[in-house]
């Protein structure tokens, strides 16, 4: 009997071995440098790449050495060693000037027009060489060109050039140090605050990796709802730790400070910026975090917004807050980015107006060392708005745009919303600033004002989840804003094509599947949620599921009613020179798009227009009619989607396979519970019935408002 449980228990891990060897959990993310399958393509890699040569020894050239050690040995199936510079058949990378082993190779011609943090690969006869002007082009080089394998490119022949468009990439953690996450859905924080700074988890190290592949150069690792302790000397030495993990790979730490640090930590009887006592103990707090982090970045502040302190509580502006960090910093290179986030205690008779009245006048009275960061949209990330006002109207002041990667409006963990499609949207909007042409893109940028800074920030969606994101497809939004960080020109159909044959398969089917979900769930998920410009209808505080009916919240615009506004007449948000007249604040040639409810695009006609329920709109239909027709087809698509991903089973790892159809199965059950939900509700002011041949609700109006998720996840802490 013993020796038959034995043999069952050697078959039982023989198995379990077996599985877990051929499952993939997802933690390797994009980065994974799996044998590649087509035997020629290896074969012709192969005979190019006969060894690696990184010409360097710092703990950066370190990095890519073993990086590309690593991913060649695993993509050829074979050791890749190192070799002397005088062989052949070898990749080389090197610094330009400071490497003689590539300058024979290169003529100046091929080095036109590149930039720090840039790089060039080009072949030649015998030798693959990655050139930059510093390190950190080198790093972003080897990345690249291992991508160019995973891809199956031909490198035969090959000579490009790239350089990043936006100076700093940066990545916010809403992340609280006591290991909550604010608006996370992939488990509690990756930053173990209490084990730091002696316990480094190999997580920090894969995170940096998978940042510096993608070109991500900065992170906020502490929430923009700030917490003064980490400013206390074990905590900086804490942030330390990280620092120094993140460094090899060309990542500067960032921290958000609380405006009332010096009261709370350093025991002033103020917080006032004009005051010489707090100027002092912010000059002495930044040399000492930049004494423990010598290449630290700078701050995040959120200030006077949702409760935060901030400058106003002194009577003095923004300008004088963000200038009196700024001036702290400045002595060490750091920068300040300055949050445009704000509305006060009051409620005005529009918050989409408040970002706009309070930082246009400080318009060219911030340092040169400030950024002001401001979101896609005047509200709040919402599944679309249109884009924010203030894009247009602060030329002398670097404005740095950001994006929510983390899914707080569109279906938190559980759906997939290819975001991609989201942020070219914003970037591609012309704000007609300086004329036709002038797009969020290019204001970004900043190089047509002479900007020395630029920037852009994702909210992250990074959690102790073991594949990073919770939801498999939130991985492609993590890679999608490094993609377009970098280059914000780059096509959304590239960037998804890569990262379904680099993070899934090669197969043709299943990549042009992937694509598909990518590119078609955000206006899906924009439909099934909130067509034609609705906004704000979630769940109060936790922000899960439909709630167009919240109206008891202690602020009239925490509530779901103050942004629809439905009636018996119809529904919407006047912001015409009838209503709130925010339209005002964009550009004539901007607001001569939207002005007019008859020609107003679909897309934006309730965030901008109160709209009568029996009105003809520029579809061809009543507005009742198109919004349950749109809320139809979001849903609808949604059960395509699922039915498209059963269909390449054969093509997909199973661990992964199963989990995405489960994340697409909760996905259509709750999209038609928004559809439902919202119908239901607008349906007793409309009166009105659902047209013929579309699906009724489910259960009654009084169901759907007795639903309670006192558990969602990502709620704001209270302290």
């Amino acid at each position: 009997m013993d020796m038959i449980l034995k043999k069952h228990h050697l078959i039982l891990i023989a198995s379990f071995t077996c599985c877990q060897l051929l499952a993939d959990d997802g933690y390797r993310l994009w980065l994974r440098y799996d044998r590649i399958e087509n035997e020629s393509i290896r074969a012709d890699y192969m005979e190019a790449i006969r060894f690696v040569y990184v010409d360097g020894e710092s703990p950066m050239m370190a990095v890519a050495r073993k990086e590309l050690a690593m991913g060649l040995s695993g993509l050829l199936g074979q050791t890749i060693s190192q070799k002397p510079a005088d062989a052949d058949r070898g990749v080389y990378l090197g610094i330009v000037g400071k490497s003689g082993y590539i300058e024979p190779f290169i003529s100046p011609g091929n080095l036109k027009g590149l930039r720090s943090e840039g790089f060039l690969i080009k072949a030649t006869s015998d030798r693959t060489i990655i050139a930059a002007l510093d390190e950190q082009g080198l790093l972003y080089g080897a990345f690249h060109f291992l991508k160019l394998l995973q891809l199956n490119k031909s490198i035969a022949g090959i000579s490009t050039l790239e350089n990043p468009r936006i100076q700093h990439r940066i990545l916010n953690h809403w992340d609280n140090l006591d290991g909550t996450v604010e608006r996370g859905y992939a488990g509690f924080s990756i930053w173990n605050w209490h084990q730091l700074p002696t316990y480094i988890d190999q997580r920090y190290i894969d995170y940096a990796r998978a940042n510096a592949s993608i070109g991500i150069n900065g992170t906020v690792v502490t929430n923009v709802n700030a917490n003064a302790l980490i400013f206390r000397a074990d905590y900086v030495e804490k942030a330390a730790a990280l620092a120094d993990v993140f460094r090899p790979y060309g990542i500067k730490l960032y921290l958000t400070a609380r405006f009332s640090a010096p009261m709370e930590l350093g025991g002033l009887s103020t917080a006032d910026p004009e005051d010489e006592a707090v100027k002092s103990w912010w000059q002495q707090k930044a040399a000492e975090i930049y004494k423990a982090i010598p290449d630290f970045g700078g701050f995040l502040v959120k200030a006077n917004s949702e409760g935060q302190p901030g400058p106003q509580d002194y009577g003095r502006d923004h300008a004088s807050g963000a200038n009196m960090l700024a001036d702290a910093v400045a002595p060490f290179g750091g920068i300040v980015m300055w949050r445009a986030f704000v509305y006060s205690e009051e409620t005005p008779e529009d918050r989409a107006l408040q970002a706009y009245n309070e930082f246009v006048p400080l318009d060219g009275s911030f340092h040169p060392n400030v950024m002001i960061q401001v979101k896609n949209g005047p509200i709040d990330f919402q599944p679309r708005e249109p884009v924010h006002p203030l894009f247009g109207a602060m030329p002398k002041t670097p404005l740095m745009l950001e994006l929510q990667i983390t899914k707080e409006y569109l279906g938190q963990g559980t759906h997939v919303v290819g975001l991609a499609i989201m942020f070219r949207e914003t970037l591609d909007t012309d704000t007609f600033r300086d004329g036709k042409g002038t797009t969020v893109a290019k204001v970004v940028e900043g190089t047509e004002k002479g900007h020395q800074l630029s920037g852009i920030a994702g909210v992250a969606n990074i959690g102790t989840a073991r594949n990073w994101t919770g939801n498999h497809f939130g991985q492609a939004d993590w890679y999608a804003f490094g993609q377009l960080a970098w280059d914000p020109g780059v096509s959304v159909e590239t960037i998804y094509t890569d990262w379904a044959q680099i993070t899934f398969t090669h197969e043709p089917k299943a990549v042009q599947v992937i694509v598909n979900l990518l590119t078609r769930s955000y206006e899906a998920c924009v439909n099934y949620m909130t067509p034609l410009g609705l906004h704000h209808i979630m769940g109060a505080g936790h922000h899960y599921g439909p709630a167009p009916w919240v109206d008891s919240q202690s602020r009239p615009d925490w509530n779901s009613v103050y942004y629809h506004k439905a009636d018996d007449r119809g529904i919407g948000f006047d912001r015409t020179g009838t209503g709130s007249n925010a339209l005002l604040q964009y550009s004539p040639e901007f607001r001569a798009q939207y002005e007019d409810a008859l020609s107003c695009p679909p897309e934006f006609l309730l965030w901008f227009h109160h709209v009568g329920w029996e009105t003809v709109i520029s579809t061809g239909n009543t507005l009742w009619d198109e919004l349950c027709i749109r809320y139809h087809k979001g849903a609808g698509e949604v059960a395509a989607f699922r039915q498209q991903w059963q269909g390449i089973e054969s093509s997909i790892d199973s661990e992964r396979f199963k989990e995405v159809l489960m994340h697409l199965s909760i996905q259509e059950m709750e999209a038609k519970w928004w559809r439902d939900a919202c119908l239901s509700y607008f349906q007793s002011f409309s009166r009105m019935e659902i047209p013929n041949g579309l699906e009724q609700p489910e259960h009654s109006l009084d169901y759907y408002k007795s639903l309670s998720f006192p558990y969602a996840p990502g709620i704001r802490p209270r302290w």
